[in-house]
């Protein structure tokens, strides 16, 4: 198992899944244009190894596919992310066992925690080249810019580690920053993230927030610095869950915080509580350019590397993107927590083209009336990352979520637009959803389109048409007879049916 970004490089180019480009390329939009092109078509991660500009070689949609997604956190299919988040669930609200298998499973649990505890590393391979004062330069670093109406150059996949000042309790996220200087950068968080919660708390005592920026390290860290779920659990505990031992850690030359001890790059600097500059605009998630915001300002004073670093990036924009893919992975890490939190949800499912989070499918074991809209609203309060859902749709559990041919036939099908749908108007929002009549103000739909029962109907449901079962033994067993047996009835081509999938 990989347990740095050097790992992973490397088990992606034993499975087929690297492309090394020799060729000089520009960070200025042309490596985000070869990117996109491949993450379109679910090609493999690149390695560009002669960046204009840039002594570093540069890796980009090395998360490209769900598929490796699985390979980062040690995996192989997407279902297996569901026992971790079993694990989580347990973690996040305990049970009293009823029996002594569940003591075991919850006693193994537990035993995991104790592996997960971090480590330390005190001479760790990020600090292997030490620059400060003067000679801290962040142009040269391989920075891109991806789209042509951005303001500059993106730091995406760092991780962006802060202190609570008060508490001492780290948090580590992943937010965008933009270059600003040779020694500064501008960092953009919502106000309720782990950071903007830390330079509050700094502000209000007069003092400066330390921050240290860990660039390349292992994606599976990523994955767990991405994982919004409230556990009091620190994210190197997370990710010492995710991987199965404890993440090695190292103290930062400058600043009194921890970063993986195999990160490519460390930035180490501290933010001043009221300095701020204009960021943005960039191209967003939502695909669309997004706005100018005063942003705070991270003044840097030590960056340390490896020896001959590779700098990992990634770019937002209209799905598929790398972000969509690890959507996608955590949509069956929250699947199992979700179930503990509504226990009526059979499955959910959020679609990579509704941004990952703005359309929410959800699949009930309907037993009474009003359930759909019951577990609709549940759904909206259930984790934070769900705040921003916009529209839920409720269908029952015999309906596979993830085709949506089932899901538009349970919608045409079984929904009154009068009865089944409902709306909540002015509730928070997102402030890059420009759909919105007011920023940061929206309103959200559910839609039930599950099979009625009384109350919800006065007459009765008409019956599901279905092979009778005898036949349909019968056409099974004469199938050869019938000449057919040369024809594979596979995967259907959505194509044949009218869609102009690419």
């Amino acid at each position: 198992m990989a347990r740095d970004l050097r790992g992973f490089i490397k088990i992606l180019e034993q499975k087929g899944q690297l492309q090394r480009i020799s060729a000089l390329v520009d960070p200025e939009l042309e490596i985000a244009e070869i990117s996109n092109r491949m993450l379109q078509k679910g090609g493999p991660g690149l390695l560009f190894e002669n960046v204009k500009g840039a002594d570093f070689p540069v890796a980009v949609n090395l998360m490209g596919t769900v598929e490796r997604i699985c390979w980062a956190m040690n995996m192989q299919h997407p279902e297996e992310l569901e026992t971790l988040g079993k694990k989580l669930s347990m973690l996040q609200q305990p049970k009293p066992p009823k029996k002594i298998s569940q003591a075991i499973d919850f006693g193994k649990v537990l035993f995991d925690v104790v592996k997960a505890k971090p480590g330390r590393d005190f001479f760790p391979a990020c600090q292997q080249v030490v620059i400060q004062g003067d000679d801290l330069d962040l142009h040269k670093l391989p920075l891109i810019r991806p789209y042509v109406g951005d303001a500059g150059k993106i730091i995406t996949l760092g991780l962006v580690i802060t202190r609570d000042c008060e508490t001492g309790t780290p948090n580590v996220g992943v937010y965008r920053l933009q270059l600003q200087s040779k020694n500064t950068m501008t960092v953009h968080w919502l106000s309720v993230r782990g950071g903007a919660r830390h330079l509050r708390k700094a502000a209000e005592r007069g003092k400066k927030l330390e921050v240290a920026i860990a660039l390349g390290v292992d994606p599976l860290i990523i994955m767990a610095a991405a994982t919004p779920i409230p556990v009091d659990l620190s994210e190197w505990l997370f990710a010492g869950l995710y991987g199965g031992s404890g993440v090695q850690l190292a103290k930062c030359k400058t600043v009194d915080l921890e970063v993986p001890a195999d990160s490519e790059f460390v930035l180490e600097g501290t933010i001043t509580p009221g300095e701020v500059l204009p960021d943005g605009p960039f191209g967003d998630h939502m695909g669309y350019y997004g706005g100018v915001e005063d942003s705070p300002l991270i003044r840097f004073e030590c960056m340390t590397h490896r020896k001959n670093p590779i700098y990992l990036t990634t770019f937002s924009g209209r799905p598929p993107k790398e972000e969509a893919m690890m959507a996608i992975a955590l949509n069956r890490i929250y699947t199992p927590i979700l179930r503990q939190q509504v226990s009526e949800i059979v499955d959910f499912f959020l679609p990579m083209e509704a941004l990952s989070y703005k359309a929410a499918i959800i699949s009930i074991d309907k037993a009474y009336p009003g359930q759909a809209r019951r577990a609709a609203l549940a759904f909206w309060s259930a984790l934070p990352q769900f705040t921003y859902t916009k529209f839920v749709i409720v269908v029952d559990k015999d309906i596979n979520i993830r085709d949506p041919r089932q899901v538009v036939w349970a919608i045409s099908s079984k929904v009154d637009p009068i009865r089944d749908v409902f709306i909540l108007p002015n509730t928070p929002f997102d402030t890059l959803d420009f759909a919105s009549e007011k920023i940061g103000l929206g309103g959200r739909m559910g839609i039930d389109a599950t099979t009625k029962i009384p109350p919800e109907t006065d007459h009765e449901w008409g019956a599901p048409l279905e092979s009778d079962p005898d036949v349909a033994t019968l056409v099974e067993r004469r199938w050869a007879e019938y000449g057919l047996a040369n024809l594979q009835l596979g995967e259907v081509d959505p194509n044949l049916f009218g869609y102009d999938m690419k």
